[in-house]
């Protein structure tokens, strides 16, 4: 069995983030986007396929013996079988927004190890940015997406990131995403708890608020109904800018139908405060 270097899978998952951006931007906010509904009711649109096959393919070609999840076409099998590598993949996270021309949205790609995501990319190209953390290699932000963005250049145009040092709730600001997938948990007065316990609450929706934490503008982000290709690569992200990921109970990785990413230091008084009986 062929053994890659992390480096070697963050480039390779960098390059399919160029990939992945050249067909979304071709297709965002084009008058002929086609749009169906999805059996679970959530739409997805040509690019989202088209991104995902085109993934799908490179990877084939550069790591025969890997399988992959994604959102459109579920899991398929390398040539290896039933491998301990899995690329998992949602081509575009946000697709209400992409197809309503609003530009939060990005492909996510991850490399799970065992289960364990150990590289991460999370390309936001109508935003211009592009963040990407692998085991061991450190989190990275390039906020210059689209000049230039591929190969050496853009390791020397990136910004190293780090969650903020904040150690108090009452100074915390926070992203709860989903207010009615709060309630459906049972959790909707913790949630409400909680904020009047901070400084600061928004719902930036999607993986941005995630970014938010790697970089140090937000405390806390988290959210309910998530799938793990919602999550995989936001976890290398978070981890390697010192943060912390969990599922809302504190289940470590994204297997678990929900996300908590903290900058660290608060994350066991917000597990706590969200699990209180009221």
């Amino acid at each position: 069995m062929t053994e890659y270097s992390r480096a070697s899978d963050l480039q390779l998952a960098r390059e399919l983030a160029d990939m992945a951006d050249a067909i979304s931007m071709d297709r965002f906010r084009s008058v002929d986007l086609v749009v169906t509904v999805k059996p679970d009711m959530t739409p997805v649109s040509d690019a989202d396929r088209a991104v995902e096959t085109a993934l799908r393919a490179a990877i084939a070609d550069s790591r025969a013996g890997d399988s992959v999840r994604g959102e459109e076409f579920g899991v398929e099998q390398g040539a290896a079988g039933n491998s301990h590598r899995q690329w998992i993949i949602d081509p575009i996270d946000g697709t209400k927004n992409y197809v309503r021309g609003v530009p939060i949205w990005a492909t996510l790609i991850s490399l799970a190890i065992d289960g364990v995501p150990v590289v991460g990319v999370v390309s936001a190209p109508a935003l211009g940015t592009r963040w990407w953390g692998a085991t061991g290699q450190g989190a990275f932000v390039d906020e210059r997406l689209g000049t230039a963005q591929s190969g050496s250049d853009t390791v020397s145009r990136a910004r190293r990131i780090h969650v903020s040092r904040v150690a108090e709730l009452a100074d915390a600001s926070i992203s709860l995403s989903g207010l009615t997938r709060w309630e459906n948990a049972g959790k909707l007065p913790q949630f409400l708890a909680l904020t009047r316990e901070v400084w600061r609450t928004r719902d930036y929706g999607d993986m941005w608020p995630y970014m938010m934490v790697a970089e140090g503008l937000l405390e806390v982000s988290g959210e309910y109904d998530l799938q793990v290709y919602d999550m995989a690569a936001l976890v290398p992200i978070v981890q390697e800018a010192g943060g912390t990921f969990t599922s809302v109970d504190g289940k470590d990785g994204p297997w678990h139908g929900s996300a908590l990413a903290t900058n660290g230091l608060l994350h066991d008084r917000v597990i706590a405060a969200l699990a209180e009986s009221l």
